[in-house]
């Protein structure tokens, strides 16, 4: 019988690889992923990051791929993977590049090595989005033309580059099932848009940062009790009777008390949480036949069931959402932690828990955070003190600001019982000083819209402040540097003293200055030239551009609210600040405004705005004036533009077509190149939406916290 065998045939084919230029957003590419080239030298502040390990779709991709550390500044392959919206966006320096904070985003991508994916195919030449895409223009046969944003996928346009700028990529194909060398993965079917590539080859390598060394030597991070503290816990040890030894150490002993050091003889064994474990493998088959004795889990604490809490509704006057940090290091002592569990469990009491009102979780802080419990796991005050009283002593130093950047990326999640409408509150207890940095974890904490207040216990004497690490901390740290966000206790036993002055100022939700954000704090106002020179169809496209930006805010009665004036020779207030509370509303009022067409005063338009506008904004909103015009003024336009300066209004100016830039930048808030934006023509309005949201959030973040 004859046996007929099968012959390998391997097909090499070529594969492209477009360059693109250091200042393209992933936003502008429509490809959902793709392989590129970037040039050398993006690494440029003026090429923005939004984000950290995952960016805003406007991002620069090239900066992107360097603050990553997938390329350097010398350019390189990178592969480009687009991904779903994301909120919470943290900047960070890293690589060179400084990255910034967004609260939120309606797409994002991710960056890695230049390596096609197996059974992925690349496109040789990019496809951008068109001018189109965004701003919409009527048409004559269809005045009714909807003004819903269409996406830059509706329309697209081919890039031109040469084919010669981009590397090459070698596909390799099989045509039968034969066994193939080790270093070659074959395919059945000969798909010649399929890329099969080496095992190795084909799965980018992950970035791995190393973990920050801890050393027990360093005099900075020491964190000693010299001579004058000793007498003061001497006398705190003489006053108490049947303190535990770790406390009566505390201030007799450098061993006792350096935060440096490690305690094998404290009697306290630290215990790995449950979550963990779980996060190391959840799965049900790797489980197996594993005991939870026999991994150090109590099976009662696993298997039997909670019995159920009952629902508190609450303090309705303090709905907040609120995450105490607890400091578990060992240099508190036994004692002095059964003290900070106790003033946490009268603070949850004086709060009134429920789910109409404040909730409360908590984190516990050491060499790392660990959340005991977060903001659903206990719906009413009497359960959140009998979960409080369990809570062991962790052990370890005080990093704080390690457990700060934990909370931000890890707390306030929808999962973790976060509520959309309360503001998100931190609460920092440190004994001392923490033993790690904490200006930049709190900055992108504060960025992201939550508040932080510090609780310092027995602060550094003038002696102890040579040990330590971050002078000034708490101002670093705090939502604001007023005092307000800060409490000093000079002692673990006066704690219970600053619980109704604690509970107080957090639920004092008016002066709770960090949950606002650059896209929920504003009155933003649109003046929109009206004149006979923008025509039908092109005021359509501003009215387009109008809403683009509107819709990427969050309005609400309490949030942003959106106002606008159209004008010619005379104005006309088309809605106030006050009309419309909700976004659909909103977009569907833009779309509604009518073209009036006639002169050009944008001067008097200027000052109509601020009088019918932004003076019925709210003490506390940041007043935003956006004007779009086509052409020179007929009226003067530096005079009312400084009055409304003076009057604290904010002023971008976008100029199109005919629009005299001397004009343009009398009316733009310094500074000019900031504020004001020119495009030839109405059709490339779309390319500032980004910008001028990415402008608004810089200048607020930029605020003095004083």
């Amino acid at each position: 019988m004859n046996v007929c065998k099968e012959k390998t045939v391997y097909f090499t084919t070529k594969m492209y690889v477009p360059q693109i230029d250091c200042d393209v957003k992933a936003g502008k590419i429509i490809n959902p992923e793709f392989i590129a080239r970037c040039p050398p030298g993006c690494q440029d502040v003026k090429y923005r990051v939004y984000g950290t390990d995952i960016y805003a779709s406007f991002s620069s991709v090239c900066n992107a791929a360097i603050h990553s550390g997938i390329i350097d500044n010398t350019g390189g392959k990178i592969l480009v993977q687009k991904v779903a919206g994301h909120s919470g966006y943290r900047g960070s320096f890293s690589n060179g590049v400084r990255s910034l904070s967004l609260p939120r985003w309606r797409e994002s991508f991710l960056v890695s090595e230049g390596r096609p994916r197996k059974g992925v195919t690349y496109p040789s030449t990019l496809e951008y989005s068109s001018s189109k895409g965004t701003a919409v223009k009527s048409e004559p046969k269809k005045p009714e033309q909807d003004l819903k944003a269409v996406k830059s996928t509706d329309i697209t346009n081919t890039s031109e580059k040469a084919p010669e700028q981009g590397d090459t990529v070698h596909k390799e194909y099989q045509m039968s099932p034969a066994p193939t060398p080790a270093t070659q993965v074959a395919i059945t079917t000969p798909t010649p848009t399929t890329t099969t590539m080496d095992p190795s080859t084909t799965t980018p390598k992950p970035t791995i940062t190393p973990a920050t060394t801890r050393t027990t030597t360093v005099a900075a991070a020491a964190k000693t009790r010299p001579g004058l503290h000793r007498i003061r816990d001497i006398g705190q040890v003489q006053a108490a009777q049947g303190r535990g030894q770790n406390t009566a150490f505390r201030g007799t002993s450098t061993f006792a008390s350096n935060r440096n050091i490690f305690r094998p003889n404290t009697g306290i064994q630290r215990q790995e949480p449950v979550a963990a474990f779980r996060r190391a493998d959840s799965s049900p088959s790797h489980l197996g036949d594993l005991s939870f004795l026999s991994l150090g889990f109590s099976s009662k604490e696993e298997l039997n069931p909670k019995p159920l809490e009952s629902i508190s509704q609450g303090n309705p006057n303090c709905k907040i959402d609120l995450s105490f940090l607890m400091d578990g290091s060992w240099s508190i002592g036994k004692r002095r932690f059964q003290l900070q569990k106790r003033f946490l469990g009268n603070v949850a009491q004086a709060l009134g828990i429920g789910s109409a009102g404040p909730l409360m979780g908590i984190v516990q802080y050491g060499d790392d955070p660990s959340t005991e419990f977060n903001l659903k796991t206990h719906t009413n005050s009497k359960d959140l003190r009998n979960a409080i009283e369990k809570i062991p002593q962790r052990g370890g130093l005080s990093n704080a600001g390690k457990a700060l950047s934990f909370v931000n990326k890890n707390f306030f999640l929808d999962d973790n019982g976060n509520r959309g409408g309360a503001p998100n509150v931190v609460v920092v207890v440190v004994d001392g000083w923490p033993t790690d940095q904490v200006e930049e974890a709190s900055r992108l904490a504060r960025e992201s819209g939550i508040n932080i207040f510090f609780v310092t216990v027995e602060a550094a004497t003038e002696v102890e402040k040579q040990n330590v690490i971050e002078p000034n901390f708490v101002d670093k740290a705090v939502c604001r540097t007023n005092g307000f966000y800060s409490i000093n206790v000079p002692s673990w036993f006066s704690l219970h003293k600053v619980v109704q002055p604690l509970v107080k100022r957090v639920c004092d939700t008016d002066r709770l200055a960090c949950s606002k954000t650059c896209l929920n704090s504003a009155d933003i106002g649109f003046v929109i030239d009206g004149s006979s020179s923008v025509g039908t169809g092109n005021f359509r496209t501003v009215l387009q551009f109008v809403a683009n930006i509107s819709k990427e805010f969050e309005i609400s009665d309490t949030d942003t609210r959106i106002g606008a004036v159209q004008y010619t020779y005379e104005q006309r207030l088309e809605f106030s600040f006050d009309k419309y509370s909700t976004k659909q509303d909103v977009l569907s009022a833009i779309k509604r405004i009518s073209y009036w067409s006639g002169g050009t005063s944008t001067g008097a338009a200027i000052s109509y705005a601020t009088e019918q506008l932004f003076s019925k904004s709210k003490p506390n909103k940041r007043k935003i004036m956006i004007l779009i015009t086509d052409g020179r003024s007929y009226d003067d336009v530096s005079v009312p533009a400084m009055a409304a300066h003076q009057n604290g209004v904010i002023a971008y100016a976008i100029g199109v077509a005919w629009a005299a830039q001397d004009e343009l930048e009398a009316i733009a808030t310094d500074p000019d190149k900031e504020h004001s934006f020119f495009v030839d023509e109405f059709d490339n309005l779309y390319r500032f939406v980004n910008q001028l949201i990415q402008n608004i959030c810089t200048e607020f973040n930029s605020q003095p916290r004083n």
